[in-house]
Protein backbone atom coordinates (compact mmCIF):
# COMPACT_ATOMS: atom_id res chain seq x y z
CA UNK A 1 0.00 0.00 0.00
CA UNK A 2 1.53 3.31 -0.77
CA UNK A 3 1.07 5.61 1.76
CA UNK A 4 2.17 9.49 0.97
CA UNK A 5 4.79 10.56 3.81
CA UNK A 6 5.35 14.55 3.99
CA UNK A 7 9.35 15.94 4.01
CA UNK A 8 11.35 19.29 4.14
CA UNK A 9 14.31 19.14 2.15
CA UNK A 10 15.97 22.59 1.83
CA UNK A 11 13.15 24.64 3.76
CA UNK A 12 10.41 22.91 0.88
CA UNK A 13 7.95 20.54 1.51
CA UNK A 14 7.39 17.53 -0.55
CA UNK A 15 5.22 14.59 -0.46
CA UNK A 16 6.68 11.22 -0.92
CA UNK A 17 4.31 8.34 -2.45
CA UNK A 18 5.45 4.75 -2.03
CA UNK A 19 5.34 1.35 0.12
CA UNK A 20 8.58 2.12 2.03
CA UNK A 21 8.74 2.46 5.48
CA UNK A 22 7.96 6.09 6.80
CA UNK A 23 10.86 6.42 9.43
CA UNK A 24 13.25 5.66 6.63
CA UNK A 25 11.64 7.69 4.21
CA UNK A 26 12.13 10.35 6.87
CA UNK A 27 16.08 9.35 7.77
CA UNK A 28 16.70 9.88 3.69
CA UNK A 29 14.91 13.21 4.00
CA UNK A 30 16.52 14.17 6.75
CA UNK A 31 20.20 13.12 5.44
CA UNK A 32 19.63 15.11 2.37
CA UNK A 33 18.46 17.69 3.61
CA UNK A 34 21.68 17.93 5.97
CA UNK A 35 23.98 17.29 2.98
CA UNK A 36 22.70 20.51 1.44
CA UNK A 37 22.32 22.71 4.51
CA UNK A 38 26.26 21.76 5.14
CA UNK A 39 26.75 22.98 1.42
CA UNK A 40 25.12 25.85 1.11
CA UNK A 41 26.75 27.23 4.41
CA UNK A 42 30.18 27.35 2.28
CA UNK A 43 28.60 29.17 -0.34
CA UNK A 44 28.81 32.68 -0.88
CA UNK A 45 25.64 32.53 -3.22
CA UNK A 46 23.95 29.09 -3.36
CA UNK A 47 20.66 28.63 -5.26
CA UNK A 48 18.48 25.82 -4.42
CA UNK A 49 19.59 23.70 -7.76
CA UNK A 50 23.19 24.12 -7.21
CA UNK A 51 22.89 22.70 -3.86
CA UNK A 52 20.90 20.08 -4.72
CA UNK A 53 23.20 19.18 -7.43
CA UNK A 54 26.39 19.39 -5.43
CA UNK A 55 24.83 17.29 -2.76
CA UNK A 56 23.66 14.89 -5.12
CA UNK A 57 27.28 14.52 -6.33
CA UNK A 58 28.44 14.66 -2.68
CA UNK A 59 26.07 12.03 -2.02
CA UNK A 60 26.82 10.15 -5.00
CA UNK A 61 30.46 10.15 -3.89
CA UNK A 62 29.89 8.62 -0.90
CA UNK A 63 27.70 5.80 -2.15
CA UNK A 64 30.43 4.95 -4.74
CA UNK A 65 33.44 5.03 -1.86
CA UNK A 66 31.21 2.57 0.21
CA UNK A 67 30.50 0.15 -2.72
CA UNK A 68 34.54 0.22 -3.68
CA UNK A 69 34.90 -0.54 0.48
CA UNK A 70 32.40 -3.23 -0.03
CA UNK A 71 34.05 -4.86 -3.06
CA UNK A 72 37.74 -4.56 -0.95
CA UNK A 73 36.30 -6.16 2.26
CA UNK A 74 34.58 -9.25 -0.20
CA UNK A 75 37.93 -9.41 -2.26
CA UNK A 76 39.71 -9.93 1.25
CA UNK A 77 37.54 -12.46 2.52
CA UNK A 78 37.90 -14.64 -0.52
CA UNK A 79 41.71 -14.08 -0.10
CA UNK A 80 41.59 -15.21 3.38
CA UNK A 81 39.27 -18.20 2.65
CA UNK A 82 41.35 -19.24 -0.19
CA UNK A 83 44.55 -19.39 2.29
CA UNK A 84 43.04 -21.01 4.91
CA UNK A 85 41.47 -23.75 2.33
CA UNK A 86 45.60 -24.06 1.36
CA UNK A 87 46.50 -24.35 4.41
CA UNK A 88 44.15 -26.83 5.41
CA UNK A 89 44.78 -28.88 2.28
CA UNK A 90 48.39 -28.54 3.16
CA UNK A 91 48.13 -29.66 6.96
CA UNK A 92 45.80 -32.55 5.36
CA UNK A 93 48.07 -34.31 2.60
CA UNK A 94 50.67 -35.55 5.12
CA UNK A 95 48.16 -37.40 6.92
CA UNK A 96 46.54 -39.07 3.24
CA UNK A 97 49.93 -40.15 2.39
CA UNK A 98 50.19 -42.54 5.56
Amino acid sequence: MTKPIEVDIFGQRYTIKGATDEVYVSRVAAYVDEQMQQLAKGMKTATPTKVAVLAAINITHQLFQAEQRREQGEADVERRASCLMESIEEHLQPARNR
